[in-house]
C-alpha cells in the first residue's frame, strides 16, 4: 500500500499561510529536506485552493508528477494534466493508495488536511515549523474534536535559520 506523506510548513503557532493565503514568511534559503522528499513522489493531492495558489507561482513545478485536486465543484483535467475529484474522496484514496507507485504527497490546505485526519488517510507528517508566529491565519489543522490523532515521533532536525522539522509516524 502506498504512503500518504502529510509534507507542509507552520508558523510556530500552528498557521500555513496568512489569512490571505499568503506564504511570504517561508523560508527560501535552501530546500529543507524537500528534494529528497520529492524524489519520493509520484502523486500530490490537494485542495482547490492550494492548487490554485500553486499556479500563481509561476512556472508549474509538477508536471513530472500525477496531480489530483479536490474539488466540490470543477471536474475534468487542466492543462496541466491535473485532475479534479469531486465525489467520494475516500474511496478515490482508498483506490489510490492500493495502485502502484511512490509516495502520495498531500499537500494542503487546511480543509484538505482536516479531511484527511477525519478520515485516517495519512501515514506520516513531516512538519517544518518556522521561527515566526503569525497571530492569525489559516490554520494546519482545523479544530475538531472528532479528529484526535495519535502520532509517533521518528525524527527531529533543527536548522541554523531556527526552523525545526519533526517527523512523525501516524498512528492507525
Amino acid at each position: 500500500m502506498r504512503k500518504i506523506s502529510l509534507f507542509i510548513a507552520s508558523s510556530l503557532d500552528g498557521y500555513i499561510a496568512r489569512e490571505s493565503g499568503e506564504i511570504d514568511w517561508l523560508f527560501t534559503d535552501q530546500d529543507y529536506g524537500y528534494s529528497e522528499f520529492i524524489a519520493e513522489v509520484d502523486t500530490l493531492i490537494m485542495g482547490h485552493k492550494t492548487y490554485q495558489q500553486v499556479l500563481g507561482f509561476g512556472e508549474y513545478p509538477y508536471s513530472e508528477q500525477e496531480v489530483f485536486v479536490l474539488s466540490r465543484h470543477l471536474q475534468g483535467k487542466t492543462e496541466n494534466n491535473a485532475i479534479f475529484i469531486n465525489d467520494d474522496w475516500a474511496n478515490f484514496m482508498t483506490n489510490l493508495r492500493q495502485s502502484s507507485g511512490g509516495v502520495i504527497w498531500l499537500v494542503g490546505g487546511g480543509q484538505t488536511i482536516h479531511y484527511f485526519l477525519q478520515h485516517n488517510l495519512i501515514d506520516e507528517i513531516i512538519l517544518s515549523i518556522h521561527p515566526i508566529i503569525l497571530g492569525s491565519g489559516i490554520p494546519l489543522i482545523i479544530k475538531d474534536s472528532n479528529i484526535a490523532t495519535k502520532l509517533e515521533l521518528r525524527n527531529v532536525k533543527s536548522y541554523d535559520s531556527g526552523l525545526v522539522q519533526v517527523t512523525y509516524n501516524v498512528k492507525s
